[in-house]
């Protein structure tokens, strides 16, 4: 029997794609139908996107797996969007009254305003997390209705490089895709991950990714920073490479013997880990390797904390990604950073079910694709599979045009939802078309002063005496009649 009403996810993850299609019940729980996955690496490094077609064509799959599993069409997916180039900038702008004034609402939306129009090079602006705003000497979270002289807002914008947009949504764009959605994948997990007393007292979220990870700083409720580092699970399955051995050899021992943190009493100096008939590793060797590149990946995380919130982190660190299942993962983030509350999440915070015949895994590699499920607005469902198909096979009907155009109002858009690529050119397109309509207004309003300048100065009592002289002069040098 067709499903009904039910929502899609998509991770665009480094090693694997990722596709989930599930229903919210009432109490809040989510009850997941299908799951397909492809495999990522020939198209997808670091979490972007860089070869359009093959990235497309695992999307495809991805959707047809769904489609066939629940014999119903998918018109809408939720995607989520991460990886490599993703960070925030924090913009500061002030405004200076000539006297005490009382804050209004019109005061904070050219504030806002101001901070949308701002460019980056090469940078496509993704969300904006507002942050306090600094009336005269206190900060306020809502600062309407505050009398001062003086106020500054604060805003961290979260930008990722054009290249990298494009060609994402260039994997959309092509004819028969469902209509995508898009989420800022870590927003998604950290709404769906941390507590509100992490939240409110300070932490860490560190999602350990196979070819990234991504950290993001929270205080008081508020997203206060969010990087991506280049390094995740693949540099420590490369690095095993160097005994000489292939990557998919490499990833299984990885998985076996690995270990973030190994104590000398459980090294045994003459152990060996089998390669092949012929070779062997000492162990000893293999440990030092993959440690190497944990620490390394751990102080480039902690070397991420701004300096005005490393003492500010009562909630600690939150562990979550397919890294944490390599072992002492949370113990070895204790010792480098002398933070004694770490927490792995390996599932996100809402019930999850599964229905017969879906197997899930509870290991945190599937935290982004959950929490972007449960971050899903619209109903993906379309009709009926029987309804769809063509008179010539099992192949479905192209999305139309008219169907791929469902444009939202940006002022509509939530915290983590995404612009899509025809949404962002209606609104760069509308910002174009209403700083003509300023300029012109501007332009009308200059001409308009000029022209009550020069009526005044022709109004003036100089002007009336120069021109009184000057008439009398006409009439002295008439000839009389």
């Amino acid at each position: 029997m067709p499903a009904k009403d039910f929502y899609v996810a998509i991770e665009l993850g480094s090693s694997k794609i990722t596709g989930l299609a599930g229903q919210k019940r009432m109490d809040g729980s989510i009850n997941v139908l299908a799951i397909a996955t492809e495999p990522a690496a020939t198209c997808i490094r670091k979490g972007v996107v860089y070869n359009i077609d093959k990235t497309n064509q695992c999307i495809r799959n991805i959707v047809q797996k769904l489609q066939n599993a629940l014999q119903t069409e998918i018109k809408l997916v939720h995607v989520g969007i991460g990886g490599q180039g993703i960070r925030s900038v924090s913009n500061t702008l002030t405004v200076d009254f000539d006297e005490a004034t009382v804050v209004n609402h019109a005061t904070i939306d050219s504030m806002m305003d101001a901070n949308r129009n701002a460019r980056y090079a090469n940078q496509t602006k993704l969300d904006v997390a507002p942050q306090e705003y600094k009336v005269d000497s206190q900060y306020q979270i809502d600062p309407v209705g505050i009398e001062c002289s003086r106020i500054e807002g604060n805003f961290l914008n979260i930008v990722w490089r054009d290249a990298f947009c494009r060609n994402l949504y260039k994997c959309f764009e092509q004819s028969g895709m469902p209509e995508p959605r898009y989420y800022l994948t870590q927003m998604a997990l950290a709404d769906n991950i941390l507590s509100e007393t992490e939240r409110r007292t300070g932490c860490v979220l560190v999602d350990l990714g196979a070819g990234t990870t991504t950290v993001s700083i929270y205080y008081k409720n508020i997203l206060r920073h969010i990087v991506t580092i280049p390094l995740g699970g693949n540099n420590i399955t490369k690095d095993i490479t160097s005994f000489h051995i292939d990557e998919m050899e490499a990833d299984k021992l990885k998985l076996k013997y690995g270990a973030a943190y190994t104590s000398s009493s459980e090294i045994d100096p003459e152990m060996k880990i089998s390669i092949d008939p012929q070779r062997s590793i000492p162990y000893r060797e293999f440990v030092n390797l993959v440690e190497a590149r944990v620490e390394e990946i751990i102080k480039n995380v902690l070397a991420q904390i701004p300096t005005e919130y490393a003492d500010k982190l009562g909630g600690g660190i939150i562990l979550t990604g397919g890294g944490i299942n390599m072992k002492n993962m949370e113990t070895t983030f204790r010792k480098y950073s002398n933070i004694e509350r770490v927490r792995v999440a390996s599932t996100i915070t809402a019930s999850v079910n599964a229905a017969k015949g879906v197997t899930l895994e509870n290991n945190g590699k599937l935290c982004a694709a959950l929490a972007l499920l449960q971050k899903s607005d619209q109903i993906s469902s379309g009709r009926p599979l029987n309804e769809v198909n063509t008179l010539f096979g099992n192949e479905l009907e192209p999305v139309t045009e008219t169907t791929t155009t469902m444009q939202r109002d940006p002022a509509t858009i939530k915290p983590g939802q995404v612009l899509t690529g025809r949404e962002r050119e209606a609104e760069e397109e509308a910002r174009k078309r209403a700083e003509d309509e300023k300029r012109r207004e501007e332009e009308a309003e200059e001409k308009r002063k000029a022209e009550e300048e020069e009526k005044r100065k022709q109004n003036s009592f100089i002007n009336k005496v120069r021109r009184h002289i000057l008439d009398f002069g006409k009439k002295m040098v008439e000839p009389e009649e």
